[in-house]
């Protein structure tokens, strides 16, 4: 048993001063003095804060970084980025994919992610025929996060169509499977290894039979399920050409939307729909670098906790690893199309309570989200965890009242000293990981 004692720790939602955060077993024993026998290790000029959640992850797109950031057509949008996210998506062989996926998941751990939930769709060999083990890619991603020191939830995606009445796309021959029948067979063999959740694509990725058995499996195992809904107004505009309705309430129409249930990005949502998502209390993930980045559009937080719903982020298409820069984009968002400030504090939590509502979002949000529990440094739950560097100079002069503002608002990564999983450091391993990464990119690209 060790109880560390740094200068400021958050936990519980509040910002403690000069509290131990006791840890035995991996897990948050208690938060206060130190109990007699523990092993008490100073921390002077450091906070601890609860590890972040990346909740929607596509790692093997930390292989396109730099590379659709220029025009290629008279309109440049997510359809036309998708193209070349496809590029690599064809190519990766189970090596690359876990190389690739190493060095995006270490990269996560130094932005002070703990967890991720990895959206993983990659499922069959380039040809479209199945490996030997229809899980191979899936569980060379699993090992990478293993091996990176970080918590997955491996959120393998269901793939059937390329949508309503659209063609067969020849480029997505990897991602589809023959059934649903075959996909929950795929997802029961895998949940045998590590830890899963159910992901039915989208309703344009999906016909509603499918989204309807899945979701039921799903809730029947106590999985999470997540699904992208209304990231893009043509998926909405097919949604209701297929169904007479949008995205959100028809899942609520065939009993997929839950408080179990996570819809991703949701940036296009109605009214009925947000009053749907928060009858259901499901949560939204937002992902707001890769929203940005591809012009989706800006996720209209401030209506969707009103109304009751929970928020989480993601990292996405991994072009920037950071839950705190997410999070505080779900305030800047808004403040870009509403002109005025704090929008998502209405409570007038002080000076520090915006700042730690935004956390919160990207901590106990996302653990909520992957049916992992915790995020919040309270006892009994996973010591997951980072220590900040008070003295950097993006937060320099912080105190208890703002530290939270100064941490959401301003600080760069440089303050992030360690990250922690299950009470240990965690060990970075770049040099090991970067030959192999180096090797897959040039394999991809030159």
């Amino acid at each position: 048993m060790r109880a560390l004692k740094p200068d400021f720790l958050f936990s519980g939602g509040h910002v403690h001063a000069g509290a131990s955060l006791v840890v035995r077993d991996g897990l948050v024993e208690s938060v206060g003095d130190a109990p007699q026998g523990a092993e008490v290790v100073p921390m002077p000029g450091r906070a601890l804060l609860p590890g972040l959640v990346a909740a929607h992850s596509h790692a093997f797109q930390r292989a396109i970084r730099g590379r659709t950031e220029h025009r290629n057509h008279p309109r440049d949008d997510f359809w036309s980025w998708r193209e070349a996210m496809y590029a690599a998506a064809e190519r990766l062989s189970p090596e690359d994919l876990y190389a690739v996926s190493r060095f995006c998941f270490l990269e996560m751990a130094r932005a002070g992610i703990t967890a991720v939930g990895e959206f993983h769709y990659l499922h069959r060999d380039p040809s479209g025929k199945p490996y030997a083990d229809p899980n191979e890619l899936d569980l060379a991603v699993a090992r990478a996060a293993k091996e990176a020191g970080l918590r997955m939830v491996l959120l393998r995606v269901a793939y059937a169509r390329s949508g309503f009445r659209m063609p067969e796309n020849p480029r997505q021959k990897r991602f589809i499977e023959g059934s649903a029948d075959e996909y929950l067979k795929n997802l029961e063999a895998l949940s045998q290894q590590v830890a899963v959740g159910a992901a039915p694509h989208s309703v344009r990725a999906c016909p509603a039979e499918w989204i309807r058995e899945i979701a039921g499996e799903a809730f029947r195992r106590g999985w999470p399920l997540h699904l992208h809904v209304s990231e893009q107004r043509l998926e909405v505009e097919q949604c209701r050409a297929e169904h007479g309705t949008t995205p959100a309430l028809l899942l609520e129409r065939l009993g997929a939307l839950r408080e179990g249930t996570t819809a991703i990005h949701g940036v296009h949502l109605t009214t009925d729909d947000i009053a749907a998502i928060g009858r259901a209390r499901a949560t939204v993930c937002a992902c707001p670098t890769t929203e940005r980045n591809l012009g989706d559009g800006v996720l209209r937080a401030d209506l969707l906790l009103a109304a009751g719903v929970r928020l989480c982020v993601g990292t996405d298409s991994e072009v920037q690893l950071s839950p705190l820069e997410d999070s505080r984009q779900l305030e800047y968002h808004l403040r870009l199309v509403q002109e005025q400030r704090a929008i998502l504090d209405p409570e007038q939590g002080g000076v520090g309570g915006l700042g730690a509502k935004l956390y919160r979002i990207a901590s106990e949000g996302g653990m909520r989200s992957l049916a992992l529990g915790g995020g919040a440094l309270r006892p009994g739950e996973p010591a997951d965890f980072i220590s900040v560097d008070l003295d950097d100079p993006s937060i320099a002069g912080a105190n208890r009242d703002d530290l939270m503002a100064n941490v959401v608002f301003s600080m760069e990564r440089t303050a992030i000293h360690q990250t922690w999983v299950r009470g240990e450091p965690l060990g970075l391993d770049f040099e090991g990981a970067l030959p192999v990464f180096r090797t897959a990119m040039r394999r991809l690209w030159e």
